[in-house]
């Protein structure tokens, strides 16, 4: 009886994995878009050891 208990939880653990990543995305970031640069870029050493 222990074996069948141990495959219907790895079933449900398998079934809950495949809902999850074929689901719709639950994630709560903002709609902004995308933001501009506004920082200065980095001029350092051009010459490589």
């Amino acid at each position: 009886m222990n074996i069948f208990k141990s495959m219907e939880e790895a079933v449900i653990y398998i079934s809950e994995a495949i809902r999850r990543i074929f689901s719709p995305s639950d994630d709560m970031y903002p709609m902004i878009g995308v933001n501009p640069f506004e920082g200065d870029p980095y001029h350092g050493p051009t010459w490589v050891d």
